[in-house]
């Protein structure tokens, strides 16, 4: 088993906690950044991808979105979609900047919503060397009308109210990110919550929060927008049975992306977190990422 090490990084002023996993031997390796999903901290499921890429010879840095888990920043829970984005950028550079790090072979990898900033990270800037997704959430306004208009509805008093708090330094409104359905939350689609809740270690349940305004920002972003400008190799792992958003807008990306590889894996969003469909996605990352950041045998 490879060592992962605490480090960090600074994004717009403020301390991004993060972990480092190099594989065995000297380098300088290849290397992929592990962007999470909406809520989603360190310690929700990436350790089977860090021991499996870092084994495969790939090292990777994982990290904690700003106002999240183990990094700095208060309010606590303010998922911005520009400030999440600007930490993925912040720890492309950083990783790009580590001396055991071959600068010319670094990848994106995203899961769920992180596949957004992955996405769209890798559409404005030329020196990523491959991209991986996996249940990606690509399109906004698609997952926010995924289940109606009922949960929009539902969200408009608290997000109002949250606004005007913002707007008054007033503290903010909180809705879960993660709801049974009927609820008030950012997600409320059948088996969310218990999925949310099964990549969460027991011991330590994620913070299912978020200030309310910022499900506007989740609203209305888009991957598919750029997706043509993605000039790096792309491989997207679709979750046939996707139940937070319909797969067309996933199959959208594939098709103006120009260097797209797409894989079927069937379960849900969640499902493919867990063995033994993980066994088999985890398989194909790592034999699409040797071969893109061309790992030595």
């Amino acid at each position: 088993m490879t060592t992962t090490t605490d480090a960090s990084f600074d994004s717009d002023g403020t301390r991004c906690a993060a972990w480092l996993t190099y594989p065995d031997g000297p380098g300088p390796h290849p290397a992929v950044v592990l962007i999470h999903g909406l809520g989603a901290t360190h310690q929700m499921m990436l350790e089977q991808y860090e021991q499996a890429f870092s084994a495969a010879g790939v090292a990777t840095l994982a990290f904690d979105y700003r106002t999240t888990g183990a990094s700095a920043g208060s309010p606590r829970q303010r998922l911005s979609m520009r400030r999440q984005h600007a930490d993925a950028q912040a720890a492309y550079d950083f990783l790009k900047s580590d001396s055991h790090i071959d600068a010319r072979r670094v990848g994106l990898w995203g899961t769920s919503l992180g596949a957004m900033h992955a996405l769209r990270l890798s559409s404005e800037r030329s020196d990523v060397a491959a991209v991986v997704v996996q249940c990606p959430i690509v399109y906004g306004p698609g997952a926010a009308l995924h289940s109606g208009l009922g949960p929009v509805f539902r969200m408009t008093p608290p997000i109002i109210e949250d606004v005007v708090r913002a707007a008054t330094g007033s503290a903010r409104k909180y809705i879960p990110i993660v709801g049974a359905p009927g609820g008030t939350a950012v997600v409320t689609a059948p088996g969310a919550l218990q999925g949310w809740n099964s990549t969460a270690p027991q011991d330590s349940p994620f913070d299912n929060r978020i200030a309310a305004a910022n499900a506007l920002g989740l609203a209305v972003i888009s991957a598919k927008r750029k997706a043509s400008k993605i000039k790096a190799p792309l491989m997207i792992c679709v979750s046939s049975k996707e139940n937070l958003m319909d797969v067309k807008h996933v199959y959208d990306v594939a098709g103006a992306a120009p260097r797209t590889t797409v894989r079927s894996y069937d379960g849900d969003h969640f499902e493919i977190y867990h063995p033994p469909l993980v066994h088999t996605l985890v398989a194909d990352q790592t034999a699409f990422l040797r071969r893109e950041l061309r790992v030595e045998p």
